[in-house]
């Protein structure tokens, strides 16, 4: 498949990384090799060098830094194609981690950031924004799912991007899920991007899971998105992690960095690490 990033591979010691810029320059440049296509091979390239800039920019969270090594952002970002020219939505940021790196990325290459939540959540944006204009200033913020209030307008967006959220949509119901969808292809260009990254659950087992574990299948997901007029346009398994075993009866939230059962096997889990996750990459049809 077109774009695909190589299977998971283990996770070396954390003393054998190399920095964060020249880790994420290596796989960057597997990833763009990896591709058959060389036209968006040139445009991966070309988006290498600013995706590993934005990655070890000194304005991240040390604490944010170091969940690289189970997030891998240089590889996810570079796997959506987003280009730092790009018109980017990040949907329910939380606590920002990924706008660390989205910020820095866009702001000086052009684009155009949103940062897109239900309304009173993007606090943490706004103070950002508040206490570090020159990285954080320039971000959009709206309302999403949209009841009214500012909306990342229709037909925008370059590339939508939601990290580990779909599964909290999933909580409000599966109507509410089918809209937060359906919105999401309104507000993108014809040829643009949604990318997905989300804990997985696997097929085999129940879906009623859905509903309070955090995980979810990928066939749910993929569903969703194509009800809404997506096209699955990629997968990969970057994000993948084969130790987790998906069972735990405190949901995903008992792995790091969460532990909710706090010191009780704290160790077992901490050596399972951060949760599997699927990484998809849907396309609104140019026509």
């Amino acid at each position: 498949m077109a774009g695909v990033i190589p299977p998971f591979r283990e996770v070396p010691d954390m003393r054998a990384f190399l920095s964060v810029a020249s880790a994420a320059l290596i796989a960057l440049s597997a990833a763009c090799s990896a591709s058959p296509d060389k036209a968006n091979a040139s445009e991966s390239e070309s988006a290498a060098g600013p995706i590993a800039a934005a990655v070890a920019a000194p304005s991240r969270t040390p604490a944010n830094s170091a969940r690289d090594v189970w997030r891998h952002p240089a590889e996810t970002l570079a796997f959506f194609g987003v280009k730092p020219g790009d018109t980017v939505v990040e949907l329910w940021p939380g606590g920002g981690w990924y706008t660390e790196i989205l910020a820095p990325l866009t702001r000086p290459g052009g684009g155009t950031l949103y940062a897109a939540a239900p309304d009173g959540r993007l606090k943490t944006i706004e103070a950002w924004q508040a206490a570090k204009p020159d990285v954080y200033g320039a971000i959009k913020l709206a309302e999403f799912p949209n009841k009214g209030g500012t909306k990342v307008p229709d037909g925008s967006a370059d590339v939508v991007l939601t990290f580990r959220n779909v599964h909290n949509w999933r909580f409000g119901g599966t109507d509410n899920t089918a809209d937060a969808f359906k919105q999401i292809y309104a507000m993108l260009k014809p040829g643009g991007t949604l990318g997905v990254v989300d804990h997985r659950l696997p097929e085999d087992m129940d879906s009623a899971l859905e509903e309070k574990s955090g995980y979810m299948k990928r066939s749910s997901i993929v569903g969703f998105a194509e009800a809404a007029g997506f096209k699955l346009a990629g997968e990969s398994d970057v994000n993948a992690n084969p130790r987790d075993t998906h069972d735990y009866e405190k949901g995903v939230w008992t792995l790091p960095p969460t532990l909710t059962n706090k010191d009780v096997d704290k160790a077992k889990y901490q050596a399972i690490g951060e949760s599997d996750r699927m990484t998809l990459k849907f396309v609104k049809p140019a026509s």
